[in-house]
């Protein structure tokens, strides 16, 4: 008798520990079911962790864990027979907190059998939501890499060959200043070279879109005021929608200046005005709309202004969505588009140091949204172009392409300048030293050890003085300059290298 009373007792200790054992967990939530889902043991986990006290909840079904959804569909009653067929049933998802809030759970149910009958289940919860957020960020942040790796290997791809494009359309554009000059009294070879010179505007304007969703536009960031771009353009917009297309505005009047290229701002919303006019072949509303917001989630956080253009159209397809942004993709009909205007509006607004976003749905329409950074310096004002203004002097031309050079040369002729041709940075700094110039324009992509950036701050410290323009059709180091030096893009025009050269301090 007594070896027996000692076995009972040890039995009731541990069963005692057991239970203790169970009651005391508090990232569990360790429970007992009868056969039919009445929960018949509660522990300080299972309070913890869906806010029902023993009392509260004892002798009630544990269905009332689940959304209304999946009692709807019988997913409680189905987990308990998974459970008694299969000896275990596992699962993630959503449960119901007492409060009505819901967490993502991780459920075991596992059938408990005494003498061959089943007696009930017991049953383990454990809220995870936090490592399923932390799941779910981790791959976000590795799909919008694998975006940024595939943008990046199509932006080397377009911006390499955007860039000896611009080499081509300089010699054409350049070229054709030259023969104007030469056949001014022939009206027939007057009309051929506008036809030139139109195609050549409309190449190098699909380069600068290139370029720009290649990041390897050269650009020129200002503090610009949307309302001021908006009645620039406001002609272009209606003309760019057309008669059959309603075009509203809703710009909050105390929108924040924003800092970005002028040019590729206005380019960029006329491309997304355009793009929501061919997606309304019946006709609809374009709606622009500003207004500031401020964000806090990196890598875009800070004052921003939030830049709408809003269709009533077809909307854009699921599957298509994320090809948008992308060279050359287009859904229009052949002839109808180059599948160029995105990709723009995209380069320009990493660039400018924003962001694009898109929201789309079948048959209502979409809304592109540009966010750009608030700007905080002087807001600049444009002046129309105006004539070529002629100079004198020597100008010292760094160019390594032969064919470009000979185009630049004439240029500068052609504006009263006596020009000096090197190939490099290295002859460059040679030149200078044997021969005075009155200033430098060099082209910032060249072969050597040296750049035409890096002649240009060389330049700064051994001839302080000595006024200094750059050329390019696209540079990674471009973005290095911050204002330093006047960047002039390729193609150019006389009137432009006129201007730049008469903004150089002297």
């Amino acid at each position: 008798m007594a070896i027996k009373s000692s076995q009972q007792r040890d039995l009731f200790e541990s069963e005692r520990s057991f239970r203790l054992l169970v009651e005391g967990v508090a990232d569990y939530a360790l429970y007992m079911l009868d056969p039919t889902g009445i929960i018949t043991s509660w522990n300080i986990g299972g309070e913890r962790i869906k806010g029902y006290a023993p009392d509260e909840i004892l002798g009630q079904h544990f269905s009332r864990f689940y959304t209304e959804t999946d009692r709807a569909n019988g997913k409680p009653a189905r987990a308990l027979g998974i459970a008694r067929d299969q000896g275990r049933y596992e699962e993630e998802g959503w449960r119901v907190r007492k409060d009505g809030t819901f967490f993502w759970a991780s459920v075991v149910i596992d059938p408990i059998y005494e003498q061959g009958t089943l007696v009930g289940f017991a049953k383990i919860t454990r809220d995870i939501t936090e490592r399923r957020n932390a799941q779910l960020k981790l791959e976000r942040m590795q799909t919008q890499l694998a975006e940024s790796q595939k943008f990046d290997a199509l932006g080397q791809l377009t911006g390499g060959v955007a860039h000896d494009f611009n080499n081509l359309l300089m010699i054409i554009s350049g070229s054709l200043h030259i023969l104007k000059k030469d056949v001014a009294d022939d009206a027939k070879l007057q009309r051929a070279m506008l036809a030139i010179e139109t195609a050549t505007k409309r190449g190098a304007a699909l380069t600068s879109q290139l370029l720009t969703f290649a990041r390897r536009q050269s650009v020129n960031p200002q503090a610009i005021r949307f309302g001021d771009r908006i009645e620039a353009i406001r002609e272009v917009l209606h003309a760019g929608v057309g008669s059959a297309v309603h075009l509203a505005f809703e710009i909050d009047r105390e929108v924040w200046p924003v800092k970005a290229d002028i040019s590729e701002f206005e380019t960029g919303l006329l491309n997304l005005v355009i793009n929501a006019r061919d997606a309304m072949p019946d006709g609809g509303t374009v709606t622009v709309g500003a207004r500031n917001v401020v964000l806090e989630d990196p890598p875009h956080s800070g004052e921003f202004v939030a830049i709408t253009v809003a269709d009533t159209g077809l909307g854009i397809a699921s599957d298509v969505v994320d090809k948008i942004f992308e060279p050359f993709f287009t859904t229009k009909p052949v002839g109808k588009g180059t599948g160029l205007g995105l990709s723009q509006v995209h380069g320009f607004a990493h660039q400018a140091g924003g962001t694009v976003k898109v929201a789309s749905e079948l048959g209502k329409g979409t809304t592109f949204t540009i966010l750009l950074p608030r700007a905080t310096g002087t807001v600049s004002s444009e002046t129309p172009d105006a004539a070529p203004v002629l100079g004198s002097g020597t100008v010292l031309l760094v160019e390594d392409n032969p064919d470009v050079a000979i185009v630049s040369i004439g240029l500068l002729e052609q504006l009263g300048y006596s020009v000096r041709r090197v190939p490099d940075a290295e002859s460059a700094l040679r030149e200078i030293e044997k021969n005075g110039v009155d200033f430098v324009f060099s082209d910032i992509v060249m072969p050597g050890k040296m750049d035409g950036l890096g002649l240009a701050h060389h330049l700064r410290q051994i001839r302080p003085g000595l006024p200094i323009l750059l050329a390019t059709g696209y540079s990674d180091v471009a973005a290095d300059v911050r204002g330093d030096f006047p960047i002039l893009r390729k193609p150019y025009e006389i009137h432009e290298l006129s201007e730049a050269i008469a903004k150089l301090p002297r």
